[in-house]
C-alpha cells in the first residue's frame, strides 16, 4: 500500500476542513493497512492529537508520500515531481486563475484527480460538500436578514441568530434557530415585515440543505404563482423556484421543455424579475453558466430599489457565488471574516456592511468550512471506500492501464502530466 499524505489547508485562514476525519483514517489503517501521514496545522478543526490518535503520523513534511490529498487548491510551489494529488482543482471550466497551477503540475508530470469529477454512470457527483453549503448558507442568510433589519432600526428576534461558524455545532445552530423561530411569531418588531418570504432558486442538494434550516422556522410553503403582496397571515413563507419558474421561451407560442432549455438556452429568456418585489430573502442555489439567462440582473435590482421607497427584498444569499453570474449584483466572493456587502444600485458598486440603497449580498465562497466537523465527516463518508484502490495500485505508464474504480478513474484530469482523454479540451485554456 502506498502512503497517503493529508496536507494542511493554506488557501485561506478560514479553511478548516479535511477530506478524511480521524475515525475514517483509523478504519482505513485497521482494515487495509494503508499508512497515513497528516501534515501539522494550527487551523484544522481536528487537532494534531486527534489525528495522531487515529494511527496516522503527524508531521510537517509529506515528502515520503506518493499520494497527497487535500480539499482546496495547492500552491504551485508545493507540488513535487510525479506525485499523485487529489483535491478540488477548479480547472474543469478552464478557470484562468488556476491554469498556472495546472501547467506546473503538467511540467512536473504529476497526476491530478478532482473530487468534482468523481461521478456515477449517469454523471452524478458522488463526493461533495453541497448540502453543507446550503446549511451554512441559510444560517448566514438568516443572520444577514436580522442584521439588516437592525441596521434599519428594527431589533427583531432574528437579530439573535449568529453566523454558522460562531456555533459549536450544527445541532446547536438548529436548536437556536428553532427557538428564535418560535419567539419571532410573537415579535412585535417583526410584524412590519410579515410575511417574511424566503425564495429558493433550485431544488438540488444545496437547496435542500438551505431549506432544512429555513424549515426550522415552520414556514408556510406556497407555489411561485401564489406569491403576491396579499399574503399577511403567516410569519414565515417559503417558495421554491424551478427552471420553468425562472425562464420562459422567447417564442411565446412554444411550451417550456426542460431538456430543450438545457440544450438550447439561447431560445429562452429570464422572467424571475417578476417575483423580486414579494421576496424578503432570495437564496440562490442553481448551477449557472454564461449561456443561461441571469436570475437577477443589475437592471432588475436598480428598478426594484430605485423604483420603490422601501423594497421588501433585504438579502440575497448567493450560495452558488458566481461573481456577476446568475446574480449579476454579486460583485465578488466573501469569506467568513467579512461575509456581506450591500450592492448599492445608485452607485453600482459593493459597499461593505448592511447599510445602503440595495440588498445585502451574502457571498461566502467556502460555506461548508463554517460547519467543518460535520461537513468533513459527510464528505469522508462518501470518499472513504475509494481510498484503498487509490493506495493499492502502482501508477502504470499508460492511463488506460490504471486500475481504478470507474467513478475514481473519471476524476483523473492528469496522468503523468498529460491531460486525459475526457479533459483534452482544457488545453485551449492553458
Amino acid at each position: 500500500m502506498q502512503k497517503i499524505g493529508i496536507r494542511h489547508e493554506d488557501k485561506t485562514k478560514w479553511e478548516r476542513r479535511v477530506p478524511l476525519v480521524p475515525d475514517q483514517i483509523r478504519g482505513l489503517i485497521d482494515s487495509h493497512g494503508i499508512p497515513f501521514a497528516v501534515q501539522t496545522s494550527n487551523q484544522r478543526v481536528f487537532s494534531s492529537e486527534e489525528m495522531a490518535a487515529s494511527g496516522a503520523e503527524v508531521t510537517d513534511c509529506l515528502a515520503d508520500c506518493p499520494i497527497v490529498i487535500g480539499v482546496k487548491e495547492i500552491p504551485s510551489a508545493q507540488f513535487e515531481p510525479e506525485k499523485t494529488y487529489m483535491f478540488f482543482s477548479h480547472t474543469i471550466k478552464g478557470q484562468s486563475y488556476n491554469m498556472p497551477m495546472l501547467a506546473r503540475m503538467m511540467e512536473l508530470k504529476c497526476n491530478l484527480l478532482d473530487y468534482e469529477r468523481i461521478v456515477d454512470e449517469q454523471g452524478q457527483r458522488l463526493v461533495f460538500f453541497g448540502e453543507y453549503a446550503g446549511l451554512a448558507g441559510m444560517i448566514d442568510t438568516l443572520w444577514s436578514y436580522g442584521q439588516r433589519l437592525s441596521a434599519e432600526g428594527y431589533e427583531t428576534a432574528l437579530a439573535n441568530i449568529q453566523p454558522a461558524h460562531k456555533y459549536d455545532s450544527l445541532a446547536d445552530a438548529k436548536k437556536h434557530i428553532a427557538e428564535i423561530g418560535a419567539a419571532a411569531r410573537n415579535d412585535a418588531s417583526l410584524k412590519k415585515f410579515i410575511p417574511v418570504v424566503c425564495g429558493f432558486s433550485g431544488y438540488g442538494r444545496v437547496s435542500q440543505g438551505a431549506q432544512e434550516i429555513y424549515d426550522l422556522l415552520n414556514p408556510t410553503t406556497v407555489a411561485p404563482d401564489e406569491l403576491d403582496g396579499s399574503m399577511t397571515s403567516d410569519t414565515f413563507v417559503k417558495v421554491v423556484f424551478k427552471e420553468s419558474d425562472m425562464v420562459e421561451p422567447i417564442d411565446a407560442s412554444q411550451p417550456f421543455e426542460l431538456q430543450d432549455y438545457y440544450q438550447k438556452p439561447e431560445k429562452y429568456r429570464g422572467k424571475f424579475e417578476q417575483y423580486l418585489p414579494n421576496l424578503s430573502m432570495l437564496v440562490n442555489c442553481i448551477y449557472w453558466e454564461p449561456k443561461y439567462p441571469r436570475l437577477v440582473t443589475k437592471e432588475a435590482a436598480a428598478k426594484l430599489y430605485d423604483g420603490s421607497e422601501n423594497p421588501k427584498l433585504r438579502v440575497i444569499g448567493d450560495i452558488s457565488c458566481d461573481p456577476e453570474g446568475s446574480i449579476e449584483i454579486t460583485s465578488r466572493p466573501t469569506d467568513p471574516g467579512n461575509p456581506v456587502y450591500v450592492y448599492d444600485t445608485k452607485r453600482s458598486e459593493a459597499v461593505d456592511g448592511f447599510e445602503g440603497n440595495g440588498p445585502v449580498i451574502m457571498a461566502v465562497e467556502i460555506l461548508p468550512t463554517e460547519l467543518p466537523r460535520e461537513s468533513s465527516t459527510a464528505f469522508g463518508e462518501a470518499l472513504v471506500d475509494m481510498i484503498p484502490a487509490l493506495a493499492r495500485h502502482q501508477l502504470p505508464q499508460e492511463f488506460e492501464d490504471w486500475e481504478l474504480p470507474a467513478p475514481l478513474k473519471s476524476a483523473v484530469i492528469l496522468h503523468r502530466g498529460e491531460l486525459t482523454p475526457d479533459f483534452k479540451y482544457i488545453q485551449k485554456f492553458l
